[in-house]
């Protein structure tokens, strides 16, 4: 899970590294608003959290920039100093997901992380479905034409990556990243299970399903 942190505090800063690290979360930080609305629109992470007080370009309108601007939903969660109602209200009508007043414990920021990453998945199914292809997100059976696949783990945590994010094209580092995060292994870490993947979902049948878009990276394309 990634999260992107944006706090001008520094003891702030340096002291959720390790917490977030320590929960298995790859976190990325920015000091300042307008980098920080920079790095999440470029790379949206699975959750952002904002402090309202930044230089520059305030939490507020980081919110709002982001809203606008970016063509998914990242969940919020704003972070402030200030505990007025006005002030929570006005959080909220920027646009963000929920709200946590400082001083903090670490336990309820990093609970509150997990329940947002998840709550973008309320009312989605469980089965994934491109063309001929089916994926239960439960279970992580893998179907096409209804035939089982039998794909391994990392081959099935690429295949979810791209379905997931269906019918975007994905770059090879967006890959690396989602995959193994900041630790990717040596070489080309793709190559092999890219290779996988292609064998047992496609190899078998009349249409392929995963593109490579040249000079950009990978898409799953539906066959029907």
């Amino acid at each position: 899970m990634r999260v992107l942190v944006i706090e001008d505090n520094l003891v702030l800063r340096t002291n959720l590294a390790p917490l977030l690290a320590a929960q298995g979360m790859q976190a990325d930080f920015a000091a300042d608003g307008l980098s920080g609305l920079q790095a999440a629109l470029s790379n949206p992470p699975d959750v952002l959290v904002l402090d309202i007080g930044l230089p520059g370009l305030d939490g507020l309108r980081v919110c709002e920039q982001l809203r606008a601007r970016s063509d998914r939903h990242v969940p919020v969660l704003m972070l402030t100093a200030r505990d007025a109602l006005e002030d929570t209200l006005a959080g909220f009508r920027s646009g963000a997901d929920d709200y946590l007043v400082k001083p903090f414990a670490g336990a309820e920021l990093v609970a509150r992380c997990l329940a947002l990453s998840q709550r973008h998945r309320l009312g989605t199914q469980h089965l994934l479905r491109i063309g001929s292809l089916t994926i239960d997100r439960r279970s992580q059976a893998v179907e096409r034409e209804g035939t089982p696949l039998a794909l391994p783990n990392t081959a099935l945590q690429l295949l979810l990556v791209l379905a997931e994010a269906w019918p975007r094209t994905l770059t090879r580092s967006e890959l690396v990243e989602r995959l193994w995060g900041e630790a990717p292994p040596e070489s080309d870490p793709l190559r092999t299970h890219l290779y996988t993947l292609r064998q047992v979902m496609d190899k078998p049948f009349a249409v392929p399903l995963l593109k490579t878009v040249h000079g950009v990276g990978f898409r799953l394309e539906a066959d029907r």
